[in-house]
């Protein structure tokens, strides 16, 4: 099913209702979602198709796989990784991650191509049109629409028509750019190594961090016999152009860990640096930012692409709402966006910023608070429950009004199977017809749901992301 309507007068005028520009995770899940919702979605990436995304992330976390598990993905991905129950950090800090009230109480260590082709799989079954090698070249709106100019592989000009457009297309943002917004901040670190390898000895910890005055590694398990290393050497700072081989991340890891665990055959290592940035608005108009051309901070915790998909899952049930016509007021609903998001993103820079910088802590008294702060979050349960919130996702609302819910056994089944609709969920006592509050957002159709304990005689409305209305 192709979701484009092609003018009758020229084939490179397309129309749609939602131009999501950025076929990684972001772009995908909310392109799926709207798909799903009715909507005719095109995606537009600049990636030739069939080239590999091999990029840096790795960890899908408990919120997020509770998104997924509410499109009936969550068991697709699972299938692919490694769960982890126990985070040990810098030899003192250690974090039950099985104590999370989740049906996820783990990290699950995944490649991210693996996300992307269950995302992908879904998208495509939905009808959305994917154009690789496909580039966007500038945008312009109007009160009625967006107008996209791109480039097909061919060179080939296309304009394309859409009510929103959506830049899912990275930390280099094309949209970013093309609104003039900026992107302010500074690289939280430089020279970092990566690789994807086979080790001759196990770690004894499934997921290993460790740090030396001079260096720090990361080690976690694919699942296949496959391992990701990052690492960082302060004595060697060099350009991210420069060539990085095994022999590096080998020394690297002996830095940090005091040995590098028989470690051969990588199949894929690179450098970078990361940054800390983030945009001041995440709306203008009819264009929207979410993933990395929204933000992006240092790859500690693991939250990048996890905060990208939760962009995506907030966002795309709003402007479902929004091309049906059924909200009471579109453009608060819409502009909820920028007040739920942008504060999760700066949280996010705040706390990877954190554990990046405890890691390259340097000398005996850094490394000596570094240690008091890691025995601080693991023996005291508030601090430790804060900490496990944060990084998990499952910690963060979006106000007092907006919290998350569980996945709630109800009459009907599990919640998070009944938001697999894209609708609300109203749970209530039974035999009880609550009206629906009056409010800009109220929704105009619910999926009705009971409580399966007779006792309970409150009235709970769940939005389609999962949290309280």
């Amino acid at each position: 099913m192709n979701h484009l309507d092609t003018t009758a007068h020229d084939a490179n005028v397309l129309d749609t209702d939602v131009l999501v520009i950025g076929a990684g995770p972001t772009g995908m899940l909310l392109a799926g979602d709207l798909a799903a919702a009715g909507h005719r979605v095109t995606v537009l990436e600049r990636r030739p198709q069939g080239i590999s995304n091999m990029t840096r992330a790795f960890a899908v976390h408990a919120r997020t796989l509770e998104q997924l598990d509410a499109r009936g993905l969550a068991d697709d991905i699972v299938a692919t990784g490694t769960p982890i129950t126990q985070l040990r950090l810098f030899g003192s800090l250690s974090l039950d991650l099985a104590r999370l009230r989740s049906r996820f109480p783990y990290l699950l260590v995944t490649p991210q191509y693996e996300v992307e082709r269950v995302l992908d799989r879904r998208a495509q079954s939905a009808g959305v049109d994917i154009r690789y090698g496909t580039e966007l070249r500038g945008l312009g709106q109007d009160s009625d629409r967006v107008t996209a100019e791109a480039t097909d592989p061919d060179g080939t000009p296309l304009t394309l028509h859409a009510r929103y457009l959506v830049g899912t297309d990275g930390h280099r943002s094309a949209v970013r750019t093309a609104l003039g917004l900026p992107f302010p901040g500074a690289a939280a670190i430089r020279s970092l190594v990566l690789a994807d390898v086979r080790l001759t000895e196990k770690p004894e910890e499934l997921l290993s961090v460790a740090g030396a005055d001079d260096a720090f590694a990361f080690i976690a398990p694919f699942g296949d016999g496959w391992y990701r290393v990052m690492g960082w050497n302060r004595t060697r700072q060099v350009p991210d152009s420069e060539p990085v081989d095994l022999d590096e991340v080998r020394e690297i890891t002996r830095l940090a860990f005091g040995t590098d665990y028989g470690m051969h055959d990588a199949r894929w290592i690179s450098r970078f640096h990361s940054d800390e940035r983030q945009a001041p608005r995440y709306r203008v108009g009819r264009v929207f930012l979410a993933g990395d051309a929204a933000h992006v901070h240092s790859p500690a915790g693991g939250q990048g692409m996890n905060t990208g998909l939760q962009d995506a899952a907030n966002l795309s049930w709003k402007l479902a709402a929004a091309l049906r016509g059924d909200a009471p007021d579109a453009e608060a609903l819409l502009d909820s966006y920028q007040a739920e998001r942008h504060p999760v993103g700066a949280t996010v820079l705040r706390s990877s910023g954190a554990i990046i910088r405890l890691a390259m802590a340097r000398g005996p008294l850094l490394r000596t608070a570094r240690t008091l702060a890691a025995q601080l979050i693991s023996k005291v349960p508030p601090a430790s429950a804060k900490a496990m919130g944060m990084i998990s996702g499952l910690g963060i609302d979006y106000g007092r009004a907006h919290r998350r819910v569980p996945d709630l056994a109800l009459r009907e089944g599990r919640l998070y199977e009944l938001l697999r609709a894209g609708e609300f969920v109203l749970i209530a006592p039974e035999g009880a017809t609550p009206e629906l509050p009056a409010a800009p957002t109220t929704p105009a159709r619910v999926v009705r749901a009971t409580w399966t304990d007779p006792t309970r005689t409150t009235t709970l409305l769940v939005r389609p992301d999962g949290y309280t209305h």
